[in-house]
């Protein structure tokens, strides 16, 4: 931003002298546009701001900086005539006054900072009250009217469009990649195993995944596809691409996009609340988690795509909001939109457009009003709209995982469901610690420092250990497609390896097949799922957080489902051996279909993925919506809920809630209460040991003063007052605002010097003739900032916090100034209170 700056004003003093060799204003401050830089990492002041290693990238910075006016500088000087000759003597000079003249970048942000909600909100205010008038003198302003109305549901349009087509190339470039570890297709390389045999005519039922076109690379290599050498073959191939694929991922990210890793939804959630990543959601960051994202799931890590997924949505309505400057221009407004897109990125993930609308406004969303809801809701349907047209799963469905069960649940069975909800709520807390326990280790050793050789350790073991069992072989998408699977006559999984009963007269009921005793098969495939079960447990905790994009849904349904089936096959064994039991009589009769093992492996993914992640309503929908069981909402409801309460047990935040304080986010959980009894004056700054309240007064500091205050200080703002002896308030500046007019008046009106005074006064006092002529920066002040007395409860403050977005508010007593209290303090103070380090939160 700085160097965007620097060739603005050589440009613009090019043009006022003829030549890049104009001499500067008499009396100018080299270093006022030095003070908008980082501040030193050794000050500990309350808006500090501090980088992200390997963070910020120079061309995908620009990406979401706000434009600063069409034209630049030029604008302001009329093409060489005009305000500019002014300034050069020519003509008549003019008092700059920024509430008339509106200078590029004041109302911006600066990286790493909080937008102020009331600002933008009174800025959009102000600018559909001036749309609207306008509209009634002409008709060109009622035509524009019109299409400002109109933009935002153009805008959604065009998000659920961009971002259905995107996954859905991600879901067909995922599946041929992961297939490609296990062969190739002779006919087209293209095409993963399943397209391949589609039009096979050798491909009989009970072996329809094997047809002449599909090769295995023992066959290709070795021309035989059995044997100890053919499995050697096999088992080393797919170890190379998986390694492969992991290391093209880690280097892509590492190269181009460091934004690109993890979930994404952490900072989403806290971009959604207001906080500035410069970036995150920027064409970069979109094109690399994009590809890379194909290839982490591709390689066998313990990962999902459905996360990820909601940060490449925010990142195409992010890119596509500045075609339309009424979003381009206000923070707050773009933050509607990115709610939205998180909607549409879950109903592409899923397939739930509903559950997508109810997960933005329960899990990810701060500011959430009622046309947002419509909005959102009308992108997920785009989005999902065209997913089905695409049609990447190739079942004609829109769900991921499609199940018919035939045989309803009954009231004896919501015991069983809730115990996979005490195990989902254990197993959530236990992961969230262990997770975040593993990602403090690898923030504070060396391991951190060596991202790429972490990623290939943990692919290479994920793969050494997933080939030799089947069910951690397959994506995790195909476990979970196969554990929900309810048996058929003529299945040939061994998950339905039951032993054909001795009186054909009850191998069915209806639709459904009657409960069979367990095969040698089925208990082969519980012990394999036994193992990877623990398998998944432990791999993914270590997964999660690496630098690859890695989502967490997928990792917690599937050890939710193998769960599920598990306890699903032993109810049902119970109850076959045990019918006359007083639990079971009345209605599981010999020959009926009483237990479904797959409705027990989809109520597990439930619990386990809310004990993690703490949805309720949202994953409930998401769920029904996703499997098309919608008899079974109330064994999901009972689950998630004891999943729910039994994980709060152990400590209330989320997997991602976690996240945003293990990375020291300034997110204010509007979840959490604040019941301690402390004041305002007790968190305020300053305190009593620290030095007096930085200040400006509405008239008598001239600008060589207000520069010295400015560069010798890290605060965003500075409070406005009367005068340092009555310290009456005036008003607020902001930092980034008050050094833009200070720059831009040196350049454009002459005569301002160091020694010109600085006026918040509406009117410019009298001053002596020979005097330099002020400098009004009235129209930069806020005139009406929020205000506390010191006696104001802080449980009253915090909620003014959360529900109006403030980025601070100033302490009174009797209408003198006392002090101020930023986000940054109020966290700082509940993690004191919660004995936690108050230094974990590093950005304001």
């Amino acid at each position: 931003m700085f160097q965007f700056w620097t060739r603005l004003y050589r440009k613009y003093a090019a043009d006022l002298n003829g030549g890049p060799g104009g001499m500067e204003n008499p009396g100018y401050g080299s270093g006022s546009l030095d003070a908008l830089r980082r501040p030193g990492d050794d000050d500990d002041d309350d808006d500090e701001l501090v980088d992200i290693a390997e963070a910020t990238l120079d061309f995908s910075a620009a990406d979401d900086v706000p434009p600063l006016g069409s034209g630049g500088y030029e604008e302001y000087s009329g093409g060489g005539g005009g305000r500019a000759a002014g300034m050069n003597g020519t003509g008549p000079s003019k008092l700059v006054d920024p509430l008339e003249d509106p200078l590029p970048g004041v109302g911006t942000y600066e990286d790493f900072n909080t937008i102020d909600w009331v600002r933008e909100k009174s800025k959009d205010r102000d600018r559909h009250r001036e749309i609207t008038n306008k509209s009634r003198q002409s008709t060109v302003a009622l035509l524009h009217s019109v299409s400002d109305a109109f933009s935002g549901w153009l805008l959604m349009l065009l998000v659920g469009l961009k971002t259905g087509a995107l996954a859905g190339g991600i879901d067909i470039a995922a599946h041929w990649l992961t297939d490609l570890k296990g062969g190739v297709c002779l006919v087209g390389f293209w095409f993963n195993h399943e397209h391949c045999c589609w039009k096979s005519n050798e491909t009989t039922f009970q072996e329809r995944d094997s047809c002449p076109q599909w090769k295995t690379w023992a066959e290709l290599i070795t021309g035989t596809p059995e044997g100890a050498f053919a499995y050697i073959v096999n088992y080393l191939m797919y170890i190379f691409w998986a390694l492969l694929f992991a290391f093209l991922a880690v280097t892509l990210v590492r190269a181009f996009a460091p934004y690109a890793c993890g979930s994404g939804i952490p900072e989403i959630k806290t971009i959604l609340s207001g906080f500035i990543i410069r970036g995150y959601l920027g064409k970069w960051t979109l094109i690399i988690k994009t590809i890379t994202l194909v290839l982490a799931v591709s390689s066998g890590l313990s990962l999902g795509k459905e996360g990820p997924l909601v940060h490449v949505a925010c990142c195409c309505a992010n890119i596509l909001c500045h075609l339309f400057p009424k979003y381009r221009k206000n923070e707050a407004k773009r933050r509607e939109v990115l709610s939205a897109a998180a909607a549409v990125g879950v109903s592409v993930a899923f397939g739930a457009p509903i559950g997508g609308v109810l997960f933005s406004l329960e899990e990810v969303s701060y500011y959430f009003p009622l046309k947002t809801l419509w909005r959102s809701f009308f992108a997920a349907l785009v989005a999902a709209f065209t997913l089905r047209s695409i049609n990447p799963f190739g079942n004609s469905r829109l769900v991921l995982f499609y199940v018919e069960f035939h045989a309803p649940w009954h009231l004896v069975e919501l015991g069983p469901f809730i115990l996979l909800g005490i195990f989902g709520g254990l197993w959530g807390a236990l992961f969230i610690k262990a997770n975040i326990a593993w990602c403090r280790r690898r923030k504070s050793t060396r391991l951190g420092h060596y991202p790429v050789m972490e990623v290939l350790l943990v692919a290479a073991v994920t793969a050494l250990i997933a080939f030799p069992n089947s069910y951690t072989r397959m994506s995790g998408a195909e476990l979970i497609s196969e554990l929900f699977n309810d048996c058929s006559l003529l299945d040939s999984s061994q998950l339905c390896g039951y032993k054909q009963p001795t009186n054909t007269s009850e191998t069915s009921v209806g639709n459904s097949l009657a409960d069979r005793p367990a095969g040698e098969g089925l208990y082969t495939a519980l012990w394999q799922l036994a193992l990877a079960l623990i398998f998944k447990m432990l791999i993914t905790v270590i997964t999660f957080g690496m630098k690859v994009p890695s989502g967490l849904f997928i990792p917690s349904m599937a050890v939710g489902a193998i769960t599920g089936r598990l306890l699903g096959v032993g109810m049902e064994q119970l109850a076959y051996y045990n019918h006359d039991w007083f639990i079971f009589k009345g209605w599981c009769s010999p020959g009926a279909d009483c237990i479904t093992p797959g409705l027990y492996a989809m109520v597990g993914a439930a619990a386990c993925l809310g004990g993690v992640t703490r949805m309720t309503v949202s994953l409930v929908v998401i769920m029904f919506e996703l499997t098309g069981g919608l008899e079974y909402i109330v064994p999901l409801m009972a689950a998630t809920m004891t999943s729910k309460w039994v994980a709060d047990a152990f400590g209330r935040e989320g997997i991602y809630e976690a996240h945003i304080r293990l990375n020291g986010y300034p997110f204010l959980e509007p979840k959490e209460e604040f019941d301690h009894s402390s004041l305002a004056v007790d968190v305020m700054r300053p305190r009593r040991s620290d030095p007096a309240l930085a200040l400006l007064t509405q008239e008598g500091m001239t600008v060589g003063e207000v520069e010295t205050l400015v560069e010798s200080t890290h605060y965003s703002g500075f409070p406005v007052v009367v005068s340092q002896e009555s310290q009456r308030l005036v008003g607020f500046v902001l930092r980034r605002d008050l050094l833009i007019s200070i720059d831009n008046a040196r350049k454009r009106q002459e005569g301002v010097v160091s020694a010109s005074q600085v006026v918040f006064t509406e009117h410019a006092p009298s001053q002596a003739a020979d005097a330099p002529p002020p400098l009004r920066l009235r129209g930069i002040m806020d005139l009406s900032p929020f205000t506390v007395t010191d006696h104001t409860p802080m449980d009253i403050t915090v909620d003014i916090f959360r529900k109006l977005g403030l980025r601070q508010c100033l302490v009174t007593h009797n209408g003198r100034l006392l002090g101020i209290i930023t986000k940054k303090d109020i966290l700082k103070h509940m993690a004191q209170i919660a004995n936690r380090d108050p230094d974990s939160i590093l950005f304001n």
